[in-house]
């Protein structure tokens, strides 16, 4: 497997655009000698709004790049959207089944260890929610706890925009959908953020909540399973790199990298043109990489 020039294979990391950076930010924290590529498929978003069969392509697609020497060849893969984990994480195993590929999902298990009022608030997008992998999860905690699903239709679009003023609007939108939140019998005390680009309105939703109601999200578990995952973890005592890749405007994911993460790195356009096929998502010939430099 070709190697990054640090001589680590790095760990991929995808998302439907910058809300995976949540779970990048907790990879490394948890693996800090390990290479990553994350790659925002921005030029496809939102996904949670899509059809599960477009979704699937876009994840197939993205991840026979990320597997194709000599450039990438990754060790690991993390779907870091939680509605692409449940479109494709299945058939993405079958077609690459030597590859650890470690998903995400709302964290509702996590969030009945922290209720007391057995009321859970869970917010997605339309896409996840109605996936079978949801329907499925939640039917087998049904008994645990009473969860409330609110679709945030156009919540991670606004993230993705950094639109600070549609952002606080949908946030209050949907938690006064959710109902009443707090620490007495009837409310909901705990939130499980349930895509990954919601950690990022975390200072929003708190002040929408309340100091007492927990916020749920799935990073750390995520890291903690791709760690536990590695066949090849690094034993190097050196920190690893981070290489950034786009479909869309490069721009953005470079100023949301530095601004959530600390991270000062330029990011290159994962370019797909005349190949993808607009309705499925598919790329039909080879992905490009040009490399923009940082502004």
């Amino acid at each position: 497997m070709p190697e990054t020039p640090q001589g680590k294979p790095p760990i991929g990391v995808f998302d439907s655009g910058v809300g995976g950076l949540s779970i990048l930010k907790a990879l490394r924290a948890e693996l800090p000698f390990e290479n990553f590529i994350y790659v925002a498929d921005s030029g496809f978003a939102p996904y949670g709004e899509r059809d599960p069969c477009f979704v699937l392509a876009r994840a197939r697609a993205i991840t026979r790049h990320l597997l194709k020497p000599p450039d990438l060849a990754i060790q690991a893969l993390v779907i870091a959207c939680n509605t692409a984990t449940a479109a494709a994480i299945h058939l993405l195993r079958q077609d690459h089944p030597q590859l650890p590929i470690i998903g995400v999902e709302p964290a509702l298990k996590p969030a009945i260890t922290l209720s007391q009022t057995g009321r859970i608030g869970v917010m997605a997008t339309r896409g996840t929610l109605n996936s079978q992998k949801f329907k499925a999860l939640q039917t087998s905690l049904a008994d645990q706890a009473q969860f409330i699903c609110q679709p945030c239709d156009g919540l991670a679009d606004a993230i993705e925009r950094s639109d600070t003023a549609q952002i606080s609007a949908l946030c209050t939108q949907y938690t006064q959908a959710i109902g009443r939140f707090g620490t007495e019998l009837g409310e909901v005390d705990t939130l499980v953020l349930g895509c990954t680009h919601y950690p990022f309105a975390s200072q929003i939703l708190r002040s929408l909540v309340g100091p007492k109601v927990h916020l749920v999200d799935n990073g750390e578990p995520v890291a903690r399973q791709t760690r536990r995952m590695l066949t090849r973890p690094s034993m190097d005592s050196e920190p690893g790199q981070c290489q950034l890749f786009s479909t869309g405007d490069p721009v953005l994911l470079q100023s949301a990298a530095k601004r959530w993460l600390g991270l000062d790195v330029s990011c290159r356009v994962f370019v797909g043109s005349t190949e993808v096929d607009p309705t499925t998502g598919a790329i039909q010939s080879n992905v490009l990489l040009n490399n923009l430099e940082a502004g």
